[in-house]
Parts: structure tokens; C-alpha cells; sequence
């Protein structure tokens, strides 16, 4: 709450002249931690980007595992199309993030995103690789 009463007062300060105060109160009201709590939009685009990453993972595992059976191949390929998915949607928050972890962008969901994106990749190939040998 108090963060909430010094941005008012850097408004207030900066609509009667004093905008150099006003600056320095809003950069350091902004540039404060957001809570463990608090869902941001840039925490919501970072579970966006990481659950088609994990789903890829979890197809790619699942494809490895089955590899002698059938659709098999089919599971690596959706490892390999939704692991790219979350890699894109993972980097574009990453890019788009202001600010480092704690501060609500969104980045370490991003690069969580980013590396199992990558792993879904590897794993896919790797199970369809595999599948195919033994088809």
C-alpha cells in the first residue's frame, strides 16, 4: 500500500513541477520485487509458452517409451511441433521482459520455456529416430 501512496505523490509532484523528484520516487516504486503471488502478465505469457513446451517433453518421453508399438512416431511428432511452439512464445517473453527475476516479466518462465522447449525438441528427434529403426 505504501508503494501505492508514494506513486500518487510522484504524480501529484510532477503535475505541480517537481519532476525530477517525481522520476526518481516512480523509478524506485517501479523498479520493486512483485510479490511470490501475484500473477503479471508477462508470469502469465511464461505458463502460456511453458505448457505446450512440457506437453512436448511429456509426448517425447512418452514416444521413447513406446518406441516398438504403434504411434510412436506420432507422439515424436507432436514433441517435435510443440517444442518450437513454446521455444517461440518462451523467447518472445524473454525479449519482452523488463526488468530481471522477481520483478513480474516473466523472465525465468520464459527460459524455462526456452530449455524445454529444447529438450522436447531432443527427445522427439531422438524417438522418432528410434521408431524408425525399429519399423
Amino acid at each position: 500500500m505504501s508503494s501505492v501512496r508514494h506513486l500518487l505523490a510522484a504524480a501529484g509532484t510532477a503535475l505541480t513541477g517537481g519532476s525530477e523528484h517525481a522520476a526518481s520516487v516512480s523509478a524506485q516504486v517501479l523498479a520493486q520485487p512483485v510479490g511470490v503471488g501475484y500473477f503479471t502478465a508477462g508470469r502469465i505469457w511464461a505458463l502460456v509458452a511453458m505448457a505446450p513446451a512440457l506437453a512436448g517433453v511429456v509426448a517425447g518421453v512418452s514416444a521413447l517409451r513406446a518406441a516398438d508399438r504403434t504411434g510412436a512416431a506420432r507422439k515424436a511428432a507432436a514433441a517435435l511441433a510443440s517444442g518450437p511452439a513454446g521455444m517461440v512464445v518462451g523467447g518472445l517473453v524473454v525479449v519482452n521482459s523488463e526488468g530481471g527475476p522477481g520483478t513480474g516479466g516473466g523472465i525465468v518462465g520464459g527460459y524455462l520455456a526456452l530449455a524445454l522447449g529444447a529438450a522436447a525438441v531432443i527427445i522427439g528427434w531422438r524417438a522418432l529416430a528410434h521408431s524408425r529403426r525399429t519399423a
